[in-house]
């Protein structure tokens, strides 16, 4: 089975359910313009860095959630490769975004400082809230649709002809294309397609649920960093 914008969906695998579920969220992120400017290197600066400083203090939460997965896993291996995952967040992509704020001159105290948006707010809870209160497979299923999407995006970006050749967008998407975010991916839907066999159609369902909605909090997240969104007076 092929992954990434290229997936083949067989129907065998529960991960192929969650992806057609959530298949036409995403493609609606996909046109989204946030995401078509960055591909064609007309998005504005200040759009980018906005999203930047939101998905910094994202991030933090994000990488919470694989300490929190290694802590629900039940064998060793799984609670190592939740810990590179928890390492590969704190320590090469939110690097990328502090690479990133140095060069519009915010310095990382600043970065991290930046005043979680109302939509940053309720997508890094709601995540949060089925890693403490559900099963490990929730926890997944939240968390994936986040990793899931960008790889899609990073290696459909990276084709574009050009879009590599942008001085401020190329070190996005090749993060993001790269072979090591997309094997980490890759773990994650194995993971939720070991942790779902066997499961009864309602906790099935409960799954998919998770799955479908933190797909609806991508998009949004793509909008509010293309509204700058900002709290009411």
């Amino acid at each position: 089975m092929r992954r990434g914008d290229e997936r083949e969906v067989s129907g065998n695998r529960f991960s192929d359910r969650l992806y057609r579920a959530a298949q036409q969220v995403w493609e609606s992120s996909h046109r989204h313009p946030f995401l078509t400017e960055l591909r064609d290197g007309t998005l504005d600066p200040k759009r980018f860095i906005y999203y930047l400083r939101q998905d910094y203090v994202y991030l933090i939460d994000f990488a919470k959630m694989f300490a929190l997965g290694g802590a629900k896993a039940r064998d060793l291996e799984t609670m190592g490769k939740f810990a590179e995952l928890f390492h590969s967040t704190l320590n090469v992509e939110m690097e990328l975004h502090r690479r990133y704020a140095e060069r519009f001159g915010l310095s990382r105290e600043e970065l991290a400082a930046t005043v979680p948006s109302p939509t940053t707010i309720a997508y890094t809870k709601y995540m949060l809230d089925a890693a403490h209160n559900g099963s490990l497979a929730e926890l997944v299923a939240a968390l994936l649709p986040c990793m899931w999407s960008y790889r899609e995006i990073g290696r459909a970006f990276a084709r574009v002809p050009g879009a590599l050749d942008h001085p401020l967008y190329r070190e996005w998407i090749l993060m993001y294309s790269s072979d090591e975010f997309g094997e980490l991916t890759d773990w994650c839907i194995d993971l939720i397609d070991s942790l779902a066999e066997g499961l009864p159609e309602r906790e099935l369902a409960v799954l998919e649920e998770r799955f479908v909605v933190a797909s609806k909090f991508e998009y949004l997240f793509w909008d509010m960093a293309y509204r700058e969104e900002e709290w009411p007076v």
